[in-house]
């Protein structure tokens, strides 16, 4: 297991889950994470606490996630305060088990060490910029959120501690060959069913609703009756893609700045090498040896791709003679490097050249110098970059002077919109979630109903929304929540009460008609005295679409028959209710091997599954502690 560990921590498991503890902090922000509370704990485990500034950090960066998967609508989920009830105590639960899998590591002396800290930072593309790490960018976004490098060092590394756990466990599962078959001859397993459905459709027109039971329904129900609330949102638009520049760039602009910027456009030089390697893991005399041996034939003139074929111990280049493709600079060991570099002329070879992996005799066989590109080539491109230049310096210079308008003359944006060069647009009054772009995004959405900006009529700040893209926001009218007059839903009601009527009535049929097939008579005969279709599925599957999936997961729950079929009522998630009659049941016969497709989907069925019993089990012996229920500002 530690070496699955060691394994573990390198693994793209655990790179994957740096990666997204990395994107919800950069996303969700950790403000007061290196802060002490006296408040009371969200929970204690062995003795540990879990702070209120650590629940509130998580339960922000889980509500950041739920914005970006949900969008627009998150707002409207987010209301349902059973939903973020649930979602509260999910944070809690895995709050908790962090600190278990961090206790358990601790147990067993696993550490990170600073190397493996270090490479993980550096192959984050957090911090990269073109693909190679930028330590700008690096102090920028760990200062973002709220990290100094030691502290922020220090936390990476006991998330990759708990992940080496978290992989050790998951990576050293398996299934045997006999648990395969079985899961799957279980997974294709058919069942033969005749059943019968008791619509509460076919029942509707006997009901009656009178007006006082919808008046009662409407006063026991009011909050589902609310017309949403409505604004009608004045804003301006700045985009740096739409501005007009006051001046054209010219040929000349065009010209000076390929001459400055001409180190862009310069292709280094590349080479072509072959070379034969000798490994000198086990034994460096014997490879130093060996290099110098071939060194000789080659300089008494063997052939040097077929030395290389038969004598190289880069088993993959050897198959082609050597041949290693293209280099640049800063591509290869610098030893290596140098002396392929030094070489002259195409068919020269090296002296025997030690690096890390060994010893080499490098050869050159192709060469292609430095270039240029030329001005006509690029000055397409330089333009562009150009005026994208000049429209990011015209759109920053034109936010600073509109936010600063925006900010002194709060009750109007016409004067921002003037010193911005654009026009203030208006919405038609919308419904909250309904916003159209550029104003349906969460940063928009909050501005808009913070007090500032609905309750006194203020100009929002200014909000970006893209790349040199803001938008400034006010809102025009508001119309609030409120519940419809009953004379607007009475019809809604009245339906409602007669479907929940029906149900109830088609709930008591099948009842009453499960009681006489008990009782003796078979479903053919009573679905005959009913004028209820009979359906049969000779052959259903736990897949199968065209049976209402109540009825398909109970007739998979259902007793194996002996001599006489398995008869059971279900009720159907519509409100219609069906007795099912369950005659056969035939197992898959699996032969073959079986698919590696359908390997992997079991075995990861069953390390989610053992993954859980390993947290329960680590549950069980530790001493938890739930003090309060956790709660967060909204």
């Amino acid at each position: 297991m530690l070496e699955k560990i060691r394994e573990g921590s390198q693994g793209p498991v655990a790179k994957v889950i740096l990666g997204a503890v990395i994107l919800s902090f950069a996303l969700a922000g950790i403000g007061g994470y290196l802060g002490q509370t006296a408040e009371q704990p969200v929970a204690e485990v062995n003795g540990v606490k879990i702070s209120q500034t650590e629940f509130s950090r998580a339960l922000q960066n889980e509500r950041s996630r739920l914005e970006q998967q949900f969008g627009e609508y998150f707002a409207q989920i987010a209301a349902d305060p059973n939903y973020m009830a649930q979602i509260r105590q999910g944070v809690v639960d895995r709050l908790v088990q962090q600190e278990l899998q961090t206790q358990l590591a601790a147990e067993l002396g696993l550490r990170v060490s600073d190397d493996s800290v270090k490479k993980s930072i550096l192959e984050l593309p957090y911090f990269q910029i073109g693909g190679k790490f930028n330590n700008d960018r690096y102090l920028q976004v760990i200062r973002q959120m709220n990290f100094q490098p030691e502290a922020f060092r220090e936390y990476l590394r006991e998330e990759m501690t708990r992940s080496q756990l978290v992989s050790a466990v998951a990576g050293s599962d398996f299934a045997l060959k006999n648990e395969l078959t079985s899961a799957i001859a279980l997974q294709q397993q058919t069942r033969s069913i005749d059943y019968i459905v008791v619509s509460k459709e076919s029942l509707q027109d006997s009901i009656v609703v009178n007006e006082q039971e919808i008046a009662d329904y409407y006063d026991l129900n009011t909050s589902q009756f609310l017309a949403p609330e409505q604004v009608s949102v004045s804003y301006i638009d700045l985009n740096a893609a739409n501005l007009n520049l006051e001046t054209n760039v010219t040929e000349d602009d065009v010209k000076a700045y390929y001459e400055q910027s001409s180190a862009q456009y310069i292709e280094p030089e590349k080479r072509r090498v072959s070379h034969i390697l000798i490994d000198s893991s086990e034994n460096d005399d014997a490879a130093k040896s060996k290099a110098e041996d071939l060194l000789a034939q080659l300089q008494q003139g063997a052939e040097f791709a077929k030395l290389a074929e038969s004598s190289s111990d880069d088993i993959v280049s050897a198959e082609m003679g050597g041949d290693l493709d293209w280099i640049e600079r800063d591509m290869m060991d610098p030893a290596f490097e140098d002396a392929a570099f030094a070489l002259a002329a195409k068919g020269d070879f090296s002296e025997v050249v030690q690096s890390e992996f060994g010893y080499h005799i490098i050869q050159l066989t192709d060469i292609q110098s430095q270039q240029v590109k030329a001005y006509d080539a690029v000055k397409a491109d330089l333009r562009a970059e150009l005026e994208r230049t000049e429209k990011v310096n015209a759109f920053y210079e034109k936010q600073t002077e509109m936010a600063g308008i925006a900010f002194e003359i709060s009750d109007t944006l016409v004067d921002a919109a003037e010193v911005a060069g654009v026009e203030v647009q208006t919405t038609a009054l919308v419904e909250r979630n309904a916003l159209p772009a550029p104003l349906n995004t969460p940063a928009v959405m909050r501005a808009l109903f913070s007090p500032d900006v609905l309750e006194d009529k203020m100009n929002s700040e200014v909000l970006e929304i893209g790349d040199e893209h803001v938008i400034v926001v006010r809102v025009s009218e508001y119309v609030p929540a409120m519940t419809k007059p009953l004379v607007d839903v009475s019809e809604q009601i009245k339906a409602r009460l007669v479907s929940q009527k029906a149900s109830e009535l088609a709930k008591e049929k099948a009842t009453t008609l499960y009681a006489e097939i008990k009782a003796g008579k078979s479903l053919t005969n009573v679905a005959t005295e009913q004028s209820l279709e009979l359906r049969q599925e000779a052959t259903l599957t736990r897949q199968a679409y065209t049976v209402s999936p109540a009825i398909v997961q109970h007739a998979f729950k259902m007793a194996h028959p002996s001599t006489a079929p398995v008869v059971e009522k279900v009720e159907l998630n519509n409100g219609d209710a069906a007795i099912v009659a369950l005659k056969t049941v035939t197992d898959a016969a699996i032969e073959g091997e079986i698919e590696a497709q359908l390997k992997q989907n079991i075995t990861m069925a069953q390390v989610n599954k053992n993954y859980m019993v390993f947290i329960e089990a680590l549950k069980a012996n530790a001493e938890l502690n739930l003090p309060v229920a956790p709660q967060a500002a909204e």
